[in-house]
């Protein structure tokens, strides 16, 4: 990364160290520093002008909408996050969605921290089961999986909430796994 591309990473970092809120045009030009729109085009069967398109911002653009404001709409509309979790997948990575803020004392820190301990020491009882014969079935790696998933969703929600102060997610998280 040279000094220019690492100056224009660390002036969109927030506070927290985490991106600003990037518009689809931003990336999908960054993006093209990268591959070249011809490339893109020639690897999508699309015409060079429809990508360039694409990197314009929406008030300038004419025609179709790109194809990362198509896929955020399906998502909205549909309100399924599976969508993201594909997405995430395809690159190598999970999805794990934001809980939403709410002002909650750090009293509920404790048990939470003890959820997500909890949650990963079940894990490890699971995947010292299913290997103890030697051998993991489909099913058992399915099960495997799942509870993974699942701790990195809880772990990802507990740092976001330690990060915000917002401890009421966790809490109502706690409150649904005992009933």
């Amino acid at each position: 990364m040279g000094p220019n591309a690492l100056s224009n990473v660390l002036a969109k970092r927030g506070a927290a160290g985490h991106s600003r809120r990037m518009e689809s045009h931003e990336l999908l030009r960054d993006v093209f520093q990268k591959i070249t729109p011809k490339h893109a085009a020639a690897e999508l069967g699309l015409s060079l002008s429809m990508v360039y398109k694409w990197a314009e911002p929406p008030q300038q653009r004419s025609g179709a909408a790109n194809p990362l404001d198509r896929v955020a709409v399906l998502m909205q509309c549909s309100d399924d996050s599976r969508i993201a979790q594909w997405i995430c997948q395809k690159a190598g990575g999970f999805f794990v969605k934001n809980p939403r803020p709410n002002s909650m004392h750090p009293l509920h820190l404790v048990p939470a921290m003890h959820t997500v301990v909890q949650d990963f020491a079940d894990l490890l009882s699971v995947m010292a089961a299913a290997s103890n014969d030697g051998q993991i079935t489909t099913d058992e790696a399915k099960s495997i999986r799942a509870r993974w998933e699942e701790l990195k969703s809880v772990t990802e929600e507990f740092v976001h909430c330690c990060e915000e102060g917002n401890f009421g997610n966790i809490k109502t998280r706690i409150e649904a796994r005992t009933e």
